[in-house]
């Protein structure tokens, strides 16, 4: 029996793997730049015009074939869809909510396209809110929400097809009356300390297109849209402009600031005073919290692992900030002030602990967790005087506690059961060294049973950018994969922030090459501790782990079986030319600087498609309403591989026309894709 099983089984891939991927045909127009005294040849920038008419004609083409392809020549995986659906589509009530006296659940039913909003009056659970009402379709979705501080009321911002475009209604909470015209295409809605007036900023599609720096404004809660006052903007699109209020003092503070580096201004809460300037750096960031007579500040100023500073807000300036926790060898991640004590959270080698210490800055101890985990945040409500703590694990799902912040006495808030079948798997933590002999760290997780044979199916993923690191987490939604057999590696490579700053500046601009190395490395350490071999490997990343993605495709192709890279950056020379992607020049650089352009050149996927050289299978997806990522980055490099004389593995453009960069999906949609994407997985994993 099991020799006629092999037999089919060997049969029903031998006869897939004579389909040949013919996709529809791309034109070749030749537009010719001289860069930076570099002769540059793009052959598809015609693509990068998402409204003409030819480029939505040759999308839709091989959308629809590569659909078509995939149909003919991948088998279906008996119960994975319904391990999917399984995982997303159940009854769900998240943790109770306090915001001022009131309460609030997110509420998830069964079939339901998505989460509504309750309130709880006299122990009855009310619905307050459904963006199905405003959509039938369920492509609307709730983006965002801010409370007022009593809770009696909420800035509510929706997107539609997951486009990031803003609507932002202002709803009474008890009833869930829509109280004003809604707000048409607002970002970053904050109420002010009298909650009479909020902050919000201006973001328009055609302000993304053109890439105009955002304005932000002051807004009488009530009054037309038209009659907010202009607060603030910036010079140039790739900076962002921030003010916003503090609940427990009377200053407020804005200033201007990209990814990693910004100013700041002291001001009187509630005034027009254009403040103080008490900060001001290019290459490290302060974002001070405001207590009483006190400024707390979190930074990475001369600490690439972080330290909390304090000022008094009489005296503001830099000069006269002072250590209050300084940096140590461990990564300090984020800070609570209660009323009796300041908590730490830090790392050391991914995992994350906290540790008390009272105003002065000396240490009373480490807190005891009450169970064993990872902590993945913590929370204070300085109403109740009550410390909340998230607690993570490889197999289990997340729990919350509670307890106050005088005593510590933990006690279970909440925690979400879910019907997986994790008894027979494993998460561990490992480590490798990466073509440089650095240290990286790796999540490996898998069956019990698992054979160091050399011949396990693996996943391997990472991201590597914007100081985005690897911590331990419910590994639950990959076990229909890992049930299967599949081996789910996630490596912590270099550009997230799993060793504080230096880490991360050793993963961007010209470091760059690190990340790349770092994860083929990942793959040479599962081959060479028999963990796996090259066709048993399929990588997987999205965004900036798409570039990731596309790098390693190029520049090691001889690693992994396939590669699934989605919603990708991949044309670095003119990335910045669209959409939001000027906020992204101090992570990578810009074509636009002779400096830059060097490094850029040397590993921006789609011009380093090598000529006469065979890469994995690909699997290219980009969403149609992206706002981040232009599509024109999948569908140059598709495009351009395609056409290459070497390439025989099909590379398959996959696009979501109802969708942006992943966000707001509907509940079928979701499943729907996941299972497109696992579909892809185990059949060439060959399972």
């Amino acid at each position: 029996m099991k020799k006629l099983f092999y037999l089919l089984t060997i049969s029903f891939f031998s006869a897939h793997a004579q389909t040949k991927f013919r996709p529809p045909a791309t034109t070749v127009l030749p537009v010719i730049d001289t860069l930076h005294g570099v002769l540059l040849t793009d052959n598809y920038r015609w693509l990068e015009d998402k409204t003409d008419p030819k480029v939505i004609e040759w999308t839709k083409a091989q959308h629809d074939y590569g659909i078509q392809y995939l149909s003919s020549t991948q088998k279906t995986h008996e119960g994975l869809k319904q391990d999917i659906t399984n995982y997303i589509d159940l009854d769900y009530e998240g943790p109770l909510n306090k915001e001022g006296k009131r309460v609030f659940q997110t509420i998830k039913r069964k079939g339901d396209k998505q989460n509504k909003l309750y309130t709880i009056l006299n122990g009855r659970q009310v619905l307050i809110w459904d963006p199905v009402k405003l959509d039938t379709s369920g492509n609307t979705s709730t983006q965002g929400i801010a409370y007022s501080y009593d809770g009696e009321r909420a800035a509510i911002s929706v997107q539609k097809s997951g486009a990031e475009i803003s609507t932002t209604y202002i709803v009474d909470t008890k009833t869930g009356k829509i109280l004003y015209p809604p707000l048409e295409n607002i970002f970053g809605y904050q109420w002010t300390k009298d909650q009479q007036h909020a902050y919000f900023t201006i973001r328009t599609q055609e302000e993304v297109n053109k890439q105009l720096p955002l304005k932000t404004y002051l807004w009488k809660v009530g009054d037309p849209a038209s009659k907010a006052i202009f607060t603030g903007t910036t010079n140039d699109a790739k900076n962002s402009f921030y003010i916003y209020d503090n609940r427990y003092s009377d200053v407020s503070f804005y200033g201007e600031g990209d990814f990693y580096s910004n100013t700041v201004h002291l001001f009187k809460t509630g005034t027009k005073d254009t403040g103080t300037l008490i900060y001001e750096s290019k290459k490290s960031n302060a974002y001070p919290e405001a207590i009483d007579d006190k400024l707390y500040i979190f930074t990475n100023d001369n600490a690439p692992n972080y330290r909390l500073m304090v000022a008094d807000k009489s005296n503001p300036g830099y000069k006269n900030w002072k250590t209050l926790i300084p940096e140590n060898e461990t990564v300090m991640q984020g800070y609570v002030v209660t009323k009796h004590n300041i908590i730490i959270q830090d790392k050391k080698d991914i995992q994350s602990r906290l540790t008390l210490y009272d105003f002065d800055g000396n240490k009373i101890k480490q807190l005891e967790l009450p169970e064993v985990g990872n902590v993945a945040g913590i929370g204070y409500d300085r109403e109740e005087d009550s410390v909340y703590l998230t607690l993570n694990t490889f197999t289990s799902t997340p729990k919350t506690f509670v307890a106050s912040a005088n005593d510590f006495k933990w006690r279970l808030y909440y925690q979400r059961i879910l019907p997986v079948d994790m008894s027979n798997i494993v998460g561990e933590i490992k480590f490798y060294y990466s073509k440089d002999s650095t240290k990286v760290p790796a999540f490996v997780v898998h069956r019990k049973d698992v054979q160091m044979d050399g011949n396990n199916p693996v996943l391997l993923t990472a991201y590597g950018g914007f100081q985005a690191g690897i911590q331990p987490h419910f590994y639950g939604f990959y076990a229909s994969l890992i049930n299967r057999g599949v081996i789910v590696v996630e490596a912590g490579i270099r550009g997230g922030d799993e060793y504080g700053e230096k880490w991360h500046a050793n993963g961007m601009l010209d470091k760059k090459q690190n990340c790349f190395d770092d994860f083929n490395s990942c793959a040479e350490w599962l081959i060479k501790e028999n963990y796996t071999n090259a066709r048993k490997i399929v990588a997987i990343g999205g965004s900036n782990g798409g570039l990731l993605m596309g790098a390693i495709a190029t520049q090691r192709p001889d690693l992994y079986k396939a590669i699934v890279c989605e919603v990708p950056l991949l044309d670095m020379l003119r990335y910045d030319k669209f959409l939001i992607a000027r906020y992204w020049i101090p992570e990578y650089g810009t074509a636009d600087s002779a400096k830059d352009f060097r490094w850029l050149l040397r590993y921006s996927p789609y011009q380093n498609i090598r000529k006469g050289v065979n890469m994995p299978t690909m699997l290219v997806t980009a969403g149609a309403n992206d706002t981040r990522v232009d599509p024109m980055n999948a569908k140059k490099f598709v495009a351009a591989a395609q056409n290459n004389d070497g390439q025989i593995s099909p590379v398959i453009l996959h696009m979501d026309y109802n969708s942006g960069h992943g966000s707001g999906q509907r509940t079928e949609q979701l499943i729907d894709n996941w299972n497109f994407v696992f579909e892809f997985i185990l059949n060439q994993l060959e399972l």
